[in-house]
């Protein structure tokens, strides 16, 4: 059961834990966002190393991320009482160990519940609440999700109050039931346009814990409104506002749709970061009940601009600078912004797209993944992971193919 928090106290002041890293190191910390567990590993000897260097230690040659084995044994653990560090100290006892990789460097680790010396634990590469990348070892197959340690770099749904903020979204439904399976404390779903009708308003009402609220992204007004209501419970957001609509520069409603589109993805999503940024952002510190996630569900669209979807794709480009300058805003209260990059939905507006499409349960079950994971930016379908390898690999090659409407 949630416990109300005393409103005489007074609301922590957010703290990170240290970040300053080499800028190599921050390619690490783009591994630990997308969930892959990739180390520096020698270009010349094969080597693997920890922390990330400039060059190899044993032949100097380049060093670059290679996918690892994430096995490993407790050298030795320690449980730091009085850490020197003010963020690790307003969190203690904190449990930290060495550990011997089974690919071969030691590492100094967090250190998950019941592990001792002569452990074997398997290590995960993580975002602390700075953002940056930090090993944790536990042993295989343990639950964590009760664990405080883990709990601080992830963004677990569970007894927390999530905004939803466009019910009419494909997977707006199916994102309420996975957000409530995971034991989310409230869930309030925004209805744009509410005097419409909802043909999913009962299957909500069936859910508990859910609440429908009138919220329209496209109107500062209605943003406001909810704001002053709901801004400072809101641990979660997750923006699902979208306006699909096919269509090239020479269409004939190209100009109104595009400008459509860019209200309700651009500015929609300013409107929200703009009263409900700073206020989540404020809250970073409060505790178990301070706000952790939002969650920006955008198109791949915006990476990868379809010259057949080019308001569409500009809306979401746009949508991805801001999610940008957003997440530097939210990352001073350790809160955390996660990129959702979606192929073509079961919406209507994508029936003449080639399969596979995704659909709306893939992806609120990879929103709620991505949370208890801690990520930072989740692809989500067939279509769009194969986009994005494509401009990877090879960027003039996917414009030329885009163009000639191959996907």
């Amino acid at each position: 059961m949630r416990i109300k928090k005393n409103p005489v106290l007074r609301t922590r002041r957010p703290l990170l834990p240290p970040g300053a890293r080499s800028r190599a190191a921050h390619l690490l910390a783009a591994a630990a966002g997308q969930g892959r567990f990739d180390l520096p590993c020698c270009t010349g000897c094969g080597r693997f190393a920890w922390p990330m260097p400039e060059l190899c230690a044993a032949c100097l040659s380049e060093v670059a991320l290679k996918p690892a084995p994430t096995g490993a044994t407790v050298i030795s653990a320690t449980t730091a009482e009085v850490p020197a560090d003010s963020y690790f100290r307003e969190r203690a006892p904190w449990r930290v160990g060495l550990v011997q990789m089974d690919c071969g460097p030691q590492a100094v680790v967090h250190l998950g519940p019941d592990c001792a010396p002569g452990d074997k634990v398997a290590l995960s590469l993580m975002l602390d609440r700075a953002g940056q990348a930090v090993l944790f070892a536990a042993k295989k197959g343990q639950a964590m999700t009760a664990d405080p340690q883990w709990h601080e770099m992830t963004a677990n749904p569970r007894d927390r109050r999530v905004l939803i903020t466009d019910a009419r979204h494909v997977a707006a439904l199916p994102l309420a039931c996975a957000l409530a399976k995971a034991g989310a404390a409230a869930i309030l779903v925004g209805v744009p346009e509410d005097w419409k009708p909802l043909p999913t308003r009962e299957a909500f009402a069936a859910i508990p814990g859910v609440s429908l609220l009138p919220l329209d992204v496209i109107s500062d007004r209605s943003v406001e409104d909810l704001a002053r209501d709901i801004g400072g419970k809101v641990e979660i957001l997750i923006n699902t506002a979208d306006l699909p609509r096919p269509g090239g520069l020479g269409a004939p409603a190209a100009a109104a749709e595009a400008r459509q589109a860019m209200e309700v993805v651009a500015f929609g999503l300013m409107r929200l970061a703009r009263v409900f940024g700073p206020a989540m952002a404020g809250r970073g510190a409060d505790g178990d009940k301070g706000a952790v996630a939002w969650v920006n569900v955008a198109s791949v669209f915006g990476r990868v601009h379809a010259p057949g979807l080019a308001g569409y794709g500009a809306a979401h480009a746009a949508a991805l600078a801001y999610g940008q300058a957003l997440r530097a805003d939210l990352a001073q209260g350790g809160v955390r912004l996660m990129t959702v990059l979606s192929g073509p939905t079961e919406d209507d507006w994508f029936q003449t797209f080639p399969q596979p499409k995704v659909g709306g349960s893939a992806l609120a079950n990879a929103i709620v993944s991505g949370l208890m994971k801690g990520l930072e930016e989740v692809v989500v379908g067939d279509l769009a992971r194969d986009l994005l390898d494509r401009l990877a690999e090879n960027p003039k090659a996917v414009e030329r193919e885009l163009a000639q409407g191959r996907f």
